[in-house]
């Protein structure tokens, strides 16, 4: 059994307001103590109220339901693809906050659709072949700049350049190509839009300060700056 199907049967289990200890658990799913340790730590940081009754074990928060939302299999099939291909991107923030969603996803799927969303799940493959391996870990915060119109700051650093420079951006889009994210921004270094790879961003600030949209459209950026990925 994977972890996330682990970490779901747990959560159905807590759901059924049963008092579990990491005994139980262990011995039901035939691993370490740790492992369920582990597993308890992974589900309070997806935000669920997991309880610790000292000398007793683990129960859900009194009141914490889940939304009675039903999924289909061809819903639930197509969220188990789109976490494969959420795995092979770079950026460690955005895959971190996609399980932890999915996870909390999966806690109300019919158990006849887990079970067959799992056997899905061992049969997918995702070949990359495009060799450079360069991660990151702001697509998530910067995603929130986007939709907050947050200034932000960032070190950046372009291709075949050693310089290192700081910037003050606007920043208005994502996009995807290579397995590499692309941020559209307002540069007021270059008094421009311009195109910056994530993962060549070493630093990055979100500041509280708010700009006023430009209106920019990604469409129309295309047609006149094509995307040279450097």
């Amino acid at each position: 059994m994977s972890q996330l199907s682990r970490l779901i049967s747990i959560l159905t289990l807590l759901k059924s307001k049963r008092l579990l200890t990491a005994t139980e658990l262990a011995q039901r799913f035939e691993v370490s103590v740790r492992t369920i340790y582990r597993d308890i730590r992974k589900l309070e940081q997806a935000g669920i109220p997991v309880t610790t009754i000292e000398g007793r074990g683990y129960s859900l928060m009194d009141g914490y339901t889940v939304a009675p939302v039903q999924f289909t299999e061809k819903q639930a099939n197509a969220l188990i693809t789109a976490q494969h291909l959420v795995s092979q991107t770079n950026d460690s923030s955005f895959v971190t906050n996609f399980e932890e969603a999915l996870t909390k996803i999966k806690s109300v799927f019919r158990t006849s659709i887990q079970e067959k969303s799992e056997l899905l799940n061992s049969k997918i493959f995702v070949f990359d072949s495009y060799n450079e391996k360069i991660s990151s870990n702001a697509l998530s915060e910067i995603q929130l700049a986007i939709t907050n119109f947050n200034y932000v700051e960032i070190n950046y650093r372009k291709a075949n350049d050693p310089n290192i420079t700081f910037r003050k951006i606007e920043p208005y889009a994502l996009f995807s190509t290579n397995n590499k994210w692309i941020l559209i921004s307002w540069c007021y270094l270059r008094n421009t839009y311009r195109a910056f790879r994530i993962d060549r961003i070493h630093h990055f600030k979100i500041l509280n300060e708010t700009f006023q949209d430009r209106k920019f459209n990604l469409q129309e950026y295309f047609k006149t700056c094509p995307f040279d990925d450097k």
